[in-house]
């Protein structure tokens, strides 16, 4: 045994004697390079779309004088809207090269990619990173401010010659008829190629964009609306075969046209409801009229028509029994609460307030228009007569001067609707709507709990 001990022993030394003595080759130490000085053939640069495969600037720069050869040595070319120091710069990689020329398309990418706005100047910086291919030694060039102005590029889809665009379809409040209701669903024109609205949509159903209101002629839709995920968008076309696809829930939604990509994008905007499901309608959630919170705040209120009869009901927080389901007393709710009810039948303003545990219920005997025209009340209000097929509110009547005007509930002020935003929505104690003198087809649509809509038609 200590025979085998020895023998080990004097294996293991000698073998780290063979290994001690064995050269090893120096490593290679390169010399430090030195920071190039980067130069452009301009410092403006305001290309046309003419231009667009011409060189635009170029750019060069000295050699660094690395130890290696120069065909390896790595440069970074970036360019960034100036004062950023670069935090998001448009990078290129360029080996062996001490220049690179971009052409007007090329740099017209680089700065719409920083979301400049066509034909305005801008400030851009420019600089080099010189290094060795690993990455070691680098070395930050000079930096260049230019003046740079992107060019406005053909849009994939060609925008409305009209410089106007509306929304149509069963998804909408108006249907598909046409012309459709403005400033309602009309869409606002945010720049030569862009155009945005935030519209009231019902859930599963479709819509087309019209570039004129009133025309079937022209419109805007897409080539197979059975696209995955197309409800929230994708690409849209010029006089394309398919509807667009609405989204799957009604709700409030943005929907943003963007001719220049030709991609449109739909995104839903906070908007709570309610439904009110009882006996009235057979106590299917999925199919009762609706309470809206146009805030997202809780409070929500909506028209009911109940009927000819009283009627027994409750608030779902969703169109099934799967969610929240409120019952209570004549003015409280819970979700422990039996069956609330109205004692009569007919068509009810309904408020909720989940955040206060609160709701009511007024009975709506008339509408009308009321105004300068009547004296403020001091005359009897215009009538508007009840379409339950179309659950709207109609009425034609003269307006013989202009005047300001609402609508109320009773010929009472108790409840009345102005619209404070001018866009066509009204709104609980609005503003008064400013009318010129003439004939008029006028439509008030209660209907969509917490989204109340109107129309004034001149004949």
């Amino acid at each position: 045994m200590k025979q085998i001990l020895k023998t080990l022993l004097f294996t293991t030394t000698f073998a780290v004697a063979l290994w001690s003595c064995e050269k090893v080759a120096p490593l290679t130490v390169y010399e430090p390079g030195k920071s190039v000085v980067l130069q452009a053939s301009a410092t403006t640069i305001a290309t046309k779309t003419a231009d667009s495969l011409s060189t635009a600037v170029l750019f060069s720069w000295t050699n660094p004088q690395y130890a290696t050869s120069d065909n390896t040595v790595k440069y970074v070319l970036q360019i960034d809207s100036a004062g950023r120091n670069f935090s998001k710069a448009a990078s290129m990689v360029l080996n062996g090269r001490m220049s690179y020329a971009f052409t007007g398309r090329e740099l017209n990418a680089v700065l719409l990619g920083f979301g400049f706005s066509y034909n305005v100047a801008y400030k851009i910086d420019a600089r080099i990173i010189s290094s060795y291919g690993n990455n070691n030694e680098q070395l930050t060039s000079n930096v260049l401010t230019l003046t740079a102005t992107p060019y406005v590029i053909p849009p994939k889809v060609q925008p409305p010659t009209s410089k106007k665009l509306f929304l149509v379809g069963a998804a909408t409040i108006g249907g598909w008829n046409n012309p459709v209701p403005v400033p309602t669903q009309e869409f606002k024109r945010v720049d030569s190629v862009t155009y945005e609205g935030t519209f009231y949509l019902k859930g599963g159903q479709q819509y087309l964009a019209l570039p004129v209101n009133g025309d079937w002629g022209n419109k805007y839709a897409v080539a197979n609306n059975s696209v995955t995920d197309l409800n929230v968008g994708g690409d849209f076309g010029f006089n394309f075969n398919d509807n667009f696809p609405g989204p799957s829930k009604t709700g409030m939604y943005k929907i943003r046209f963007d001719f220049q990509r030709g991609k449109f994008t739909v995104t839903a905007v906070p908007f709570g409801m309610m439904f009110v499901a009882g006996g009235y309608q057979g106590w299917s959630p999925d199919k009762a009229p609706s309470l809206g919170s146009i805030k997202n705040d809780e409070d929500f209120h909506g028209f009911v028509d109940f009927g000819t009869s009283g009627s027994e009901f409750k608030l779902t927080s969703q169109p099934d029994w799967n969610g929240n389901n409120y019952g209570g007393t004549a003015t409280t709710i819970s979700t422990s609460g039996g069956n609330l009810s109205v004692a009569a039948g007919g068509y009810y303003l309904v408020r909720a307030n989940t955040k206060n545990s609160t709701w009511s219920n007024y009975l709506v005997t008339g509408v009308g228009i009321v105004g300068g025209f009547t004296g403020w009340g001091g005359n009897p209000d215009v009538t508007l007569t009840y379409d339950s097929g179309n659950k709207v509110w109609k009425t034609t009547f003269t307006l013989a001067s202009d005047s300001e005007l609402k609508f109320r509930f009773n010929s009472s002020w108790d409840v009345n609707l102005g619209d404070s935003g001018g866009d066509g929505v009204l709104e609980f104690n609005g503003d008064n709507l400013a009318m010129k003198a003439g004939n008029y087809d006028v439509v008030l649509n209660l209907s969509n709990g917490g989204y109340y809509t109107y129309s004034f038609t001149k004949k």
